[in-house]
C-alpha cells in the first residue's frame, strides 16, 4: 500500500510539473496569437475586439517586408554553407578516436558555449583587423560560425547509429568510398543532417547578437527591425508578424517531420 503511495504521488508531481512546464511554453505563443488578432490599435490582452486588420497591414509594411527578405536570404546561405561544412566536419570527428578528433569537436562546439554578444562582438573586431567591412558576406560567415555545430551535433549522432558493417560490405564487394558514401551512407544519415539544418536555418534566422555586429547600415534583419519597432511605437504588426512566424515555423516542423520521421526514430 506505502509503496503504491509513493509511485501515485511520485506520478502525480511529476505530472503537475510537466503541465506547469508546458503551460510556461504554450502561454506566451498563445496570448501572442490572441494578440495578433486585436481590432485595437495597442498591444494589450485581452484584446477589446477581434479583427485582421492587422494581418492585412503587413501587405503595406515594406520595412518589415525587405528586412523579412534579408533574414531569409542570409539563413538560406548560412544554412548551406553550415551543411556542408557541418557534415564534412561530422564525417571527420566520428570516424576518428584521435586527440585531435575530440579537440575539432571542442572547437566546432565552441560558439555555442561562447555567450553570443561576446561572439559577435570579436567577430566584429577580428572582421575589423583584416580590414573587412561589415557587409552580408561577413554576417553570412557569422552567422554561419554559429550554426555549424548545429549540423556537426546532429550528423555524429546520425552516423553513431550507422552499422558500420554495411560499409565493409559495400567495400567487399568492389564499390569505392565516394559510391558508398552517395549511396549508403549519405541516405542514412539524410535525417540527422536536415534536422541539423532546420535548427541551423531556425537559428540564423533568429538570431539577433551576430547580425548587430556584423550587419551594415543597408542590411535590415527582421529580428532587430521587429524590436526596434516595438521599442520605439510598440506596433501591433509585430505581433500580426509574429503570428505568421510562430505558423511558418510550425509548417516547417510538420515538412521536416514529413521527410524525416525524427518522431519515429526516436520513438
Amino acid at each position: 500500500m506505502r509503496r503504491d503511495w509513493e509511485t501515485f504521488s511520485f506520478h502525480l508531481v511529476i505530472g503537475l510539473i510537466a503541465v506547469l512546464a508546458l503551460i510556461l511554453l504554450v502561454a506566451p505563443t498563445a496570448i501572442v496569437l490572441i494578440v495578433s488578432f486585436t481590432s485595437g490599435f495597442s498591444l494589450r490582452f485581452p484584446p477589446p475586439g477581434y479583427s485582421l486588420r492587422w494581418y492585412v497591414a503587413l501587405w503595406d509594411a515594406w520595412q518589415l517586408q525587405f528586412a523579412a527578405m534579408n533574414s531569409l536570404k542570409v539563413a538560406a546561405w548560412a544554412t548551406g554553407l553550415s551543411i556542408l561544412f557541418g557534415t564534412a566536419a561530422g564525417l571527420g570527428i566520428s570516424r576518428s578516436t584521435r586527440l585531435s578528433a575530440k579537440l575539432m569537436d571542442g572547437l566546432f562546439m565552441s560558439p555555442l558555449i561562447l555567450p553570443a554578444l561576446a561572439f559577435g562582438l570579436s567577430s566584429l573586431m577580428f572582421f575589423s583587423a583584416l580590414g573587412l567591412p561589415v557587409s552580408p558576406f561577413t554576417l553570412i560567415i557569422g552567422h554561419t560560425v554559429v550554426c555549424v555545430p548545429y549540423v556537426v551535433r546532429n550528423t555524429v549522432a546520425a552516423l553513431s547509429q550507422l552499422d558500420p558493417t554495411l560499409l565493409e560490405c559495400s567495400s567487399s564487394l568492389g564499390a569505392g568510398k565516394v559510391y558508398t558514401f552517395r549511396r549508403i551512407t549519405l541516405p542514412l544519415i539524410r535525417p540527422g543532417i536536415l534536422a541539423g539544418g532546420f535548427i541551423a536555418f531556425m537559428s540564423s534566422f533568429d538570431n539577433v547578437p551576430v547580425s548587430l555586429f556584423l550587419r551594415d547600415a543597408a542590411t535590415d534583419m527582421l529580428p532587430i527591425r521587429m524590436w526596434q519597432d516595438l521599442e520605439g511605437k510598440l506596433d501591433v504588426t509585430i505581433a500580426a508578424l509574429s503570428g505568421v512566424l510562430i505558423v511558418f515555423t510550425v509548417a516547417l516542423i510538420m515538412v521536416m517531420e514529413r521527410f524525416t520521421g525524427l518522431s519515429r526514430r526516436l520513438a
